[in-house]
Formats: structure tokens, C-alpha cells, sequence
């Protein structure tokens, strides 16, 4: 059960992106809840097309073509834990909308007493249901927003919350330009773990830029994430003046400036078009980089992975996320649009 816990704590840190563990109640919202958007970086809200998975994050990117369509998304953790989406999209005469199930399944644990004898198992595990619709304004203008309803169980504590999204998207098309303004779990915890006791939403502003180039198959993409909160850095309390052995003179313990607490707010997201059929993605987060580093061995941390398979009926999508050397992050997507087997047939 420790170690369960354990890293579930340093899960919900990275995604927070940043050192303020106790401060929000359901953190596992910011979770990468698609293989394509952990690949770039967990939070990727700026590609208007088919893949419906993307409007969890973003519900102004839905559109036509994510009718009749559905997602299944797995992510596999350590210790045993695992969590998933499905959705599914349907476009009506003058709105596109989807629905959703998200869960977290963090397995059944050892119960004990006071004086450390077994009495038996619980379940511990986190769930969303959530809908959104979106609309088009204009030839470039879209509008939409998601509605969450959040559950968590651990053992007998429960909460209860719920959450909203709210976005709107700017494309040219004839100049494959995107950017999109979004605020993400904006809501309210109705019932606390412990009673009269509440915590906020881990609510977040973001604004995002992305351009797929005329003549080269890249589509590169900016993400300003957490620009609510500017200083996103940790101060070490532990950290302490050291003496000058040569002057005596004081110096002071090394604080973030202001150039490292302004990047630290910057996704950079790259997607390698190499044909119809076949994307590679990547990205670089340098926050979480930052915090989840190892110090005499950072690795790979921050950067993330992935490749997109797309078939003439399905497309499957694979991404990998990597906060630190001792930890990784896999997810897996199955999307299908039923109107396509219903043809076929």
C-alpha cells in the first residue's frame, strides 16, 4: 500500500507541475488522458481534426469529422495502478458534442489496525463523467466547453466535486494557423475527504499557438501553461546563506530569477508528418524537467514521445511521457468512427 501511495504522490506532483501538493483536490484532472497528447507533452489543444480524444482537453476543437466517432485510451503505471477514457462524439445541426468516462484505478490495498495487523482489503479509485459541446461562430471562430462530474472513493472517505472547461479557438485554415485561449477546472468541491473541509480546483489558464508548415511536414506547437500563477519554482526551505571562506562575507542562497520562473511556463510540441498514414511526436516540457529531474542523473526528464498509426477504418496512437529516470508513463489509444464500419458493411 506504501508504495502505492507513494507514487501517486509523485504522479499527482508532475502533473501539477509544480511543488504544491495539498493545495487542489482532484489533481488526477490534469492527468494525460490520451496517448497523443501525452506524446506532446500532456496538454496539446491546438489541431482541429478527426481525433476526438483532443476535446476532452479542448471542446472548441470539436468538429463534424468527430462524429459517430470513439476513443479508448489506457495508461499503464507502476504498482499496479491504471487509468483510462472513453468517449464518444456525435454532431448535430448546429452543435458538435461528445461524452466521456474517465476513471483511475488505483487497486485493492491492505487495511490495518493501530498495531499493524491485517483486517483486510480496500478499494481506492477516482472517477469522471463528463460532456461538452462546442459551436461554430464563424468560418474562424469556434466555441465550447465541458461539464465534469467528479466522484473519488479511498476506503470509506468519498468526495465529490464537479468541474468546467471553457475554450475558444482561432483557425485560418488556408494558412494552417491555430490558436486557442482556454481555462480548465474551473469548479467546486461539493464534499470534502474529511468533513467541513473542502480544497480548490486545480484551475488553470492556458493559451496555445500551432502551425503546420506549408512545404515541410512538421506541425510545431507552443503551449503557455499556468498563466494564473507566474511563479511556478519551489524554494528548497532548507537552503541556507553560506559564508565566504576567503572575505567572511554573507552570501545569500540562490533564488529563481526571473528568466527561469518565465520558461517554466512554456510546452514545446513538435509533430514529424512523415505521411498520411504515420506521425511521430515529440515534446519538451522544461517545469517539469525541473522538478522531477534527478540531480546526478537527469535523463530524459521533461521530454515525451509517441507515433500515430492511421488506417483506413481505426488509428492507433501511442505516447510516452518521462518524469524523471525512475519513472515513465505509457498510453495507449484505439479510435474508430462507427459510421465508417457501418459503410463498409
Amino acid at each position: 500500500m506504501k508504495s502505492k501511495i507513494l507514487f501517486f504522490l509523485l504522479l499527482t506532483n508532475s502533473i501539477l507541475r509544480s511543488q504544491t501538493g495539498g493545495e487542489n483536490s482532484f489533481a488526477f484532472l490534469n492527468l494525460p488522458f490520451n496517448a497523443r497528447s501525452a506524446a506532446l507533452g500532456n496538454d496539446f489543444i491546438t489541431s482541429k481534426d478527426q481525433d476526438l480524444n483532443l476535446a476532452i482537453q479542448n471542446p472548441s476543437l470539436l468538429n463534424p469529422l468527430n462524429n459517430r466517432q470513439v476513443g479508448f485510451n489506457q495508461a499503464i503505471l507502476a504498482s499496479g495502478i491504471n487509468y483510462g477514457m472513453l468517449t464518444y462524439g456525435k454532431a448535430m445541426k448546429d452543435l458538435n458534442t461528445f461524452g466521456s468516462f474517465r476513471y483511475v484505478n488505483y487497486g485493492n490495498m491492505n487495511r490495518y489496525d493501530e498495531a499493524g495487523t491485517n483486517i483486510g482489503k480496500f478499494y481506492a479509485g477516482d472517477f469522471i463523467l463528463g460532456a461538452g459541446l462546442a459551436k461554430q461562430i464563424n468560418p474562424l471562430i469556434s466555441i465550447g466547453s465541458n461539464v465534469n462530474l467528479i466522484y473519488s472513493q479511498y476506503e470509506t472517505n468519498a468526495s465529490f466535486g464537479i468541474s468546467v472547461d471553457l475554450a475558444g479557438t482561432y483557425e485560418i485554415k488556408e494558412k494552417n494557423l491555430t490558436m486557442t485561449a482556454l481555462v480548465k477546472n474551473a469548479g467546486y468541491q461539493f464534499k470534502g475527504f474529511q468533513k467541513d473541509s473542502r480544497a480548490t480546483l486545480p484551475t488553470e489558464f492556458q493559451f496555445a499557438i500551432g502551425h503546420k508548415f506549408k512545404h515541410a511536414p512538421f506541425r510545431f506547437s507552443l503551449l503557455v501553461h499556468h498563466l494564473n500563477k507566474f511563479d511556478l519554482t519551489y524554494i528548497d526551505p532548507s537552503l541556507k546563506p553560506t559564508i565566504d571562506v576567503l572575505t567572511g562575507d554573507t552570501i545569500a542562497a540562490k533564488l529563481p530569477g526571473f528568466g527561469e520562473k518565465f520558461f517554466r511556463h512554456f510546452t514545446y510540441q513538435l509533430e514529424l508528418i512523415l505521411s498520411k498514414n504515420l506521425h511521430v511526436r515529440t515534446a519538451f516540457d522544461y517545469h517539469r524537467r525541473q522538478e522531477l529531474k534527478l540531480a546526478q542523473k537527469p535523463g530524459i526528464a521533461g521530454f515525451s514521445f509517441g507515433i500515430g498509426m492511421y488506417f483506413k477504418r481505426f488509428s492507433l496512437d501511442y505516447g510516452l511521457i518521462a518524469y524523471s529516470s525512475a519513472g515513465f508513463n505509457n498510453l495507449f489509444t484505439f479510435s474508430t468512427n462507427l459510421g465508417k464500419w457501418r459503410s463498409a458493411k
